[in-house]
């Protein structure tokens, strides 16, 4: 993560530090940046999204392949607890 942060520009990533690692408030950032609360918003977004953009160019395919939903591994656990389960015990 350290070297996507490293991608992006000083001023992007001096917003995205104050935000999101030492957690300033939008108006704390303003202040100690000397710029309007609009302008961290805009910047933060901006850097958030380069961020994203670059995770997934360096983690490519896998990235979605992570994330898949697999039905035929869903139905076989959702079958498992409801084998455990017995319908007479239940509270309905």
């Amino acid at each position: 993560m350290e070297l996507s942060i490293d991608t992006l520009s000083h001023e992007h990533r001096t917003v995205f530090v104050l935000r999101e690692v030492e957690g300033l408030s939008t108006a704390e950032t303003a202040e100690c940046l000397g710029i309007s609360e609009e302008l961290v918003k805009v910047r933060l977004h901006r850097a958030k999204s380069r961020l994203r953009e670059h995770v997934f160019a360096r983690v490519g395919k896998a990235a979605t392949e992570a994330f898949e939903f697999h039905a035929s591994r869903c139905d076989r656990v959702v079958a498992a607890v409801f084998e455990k389960i017995d319908p007479l015990d239940a509270d309905v």
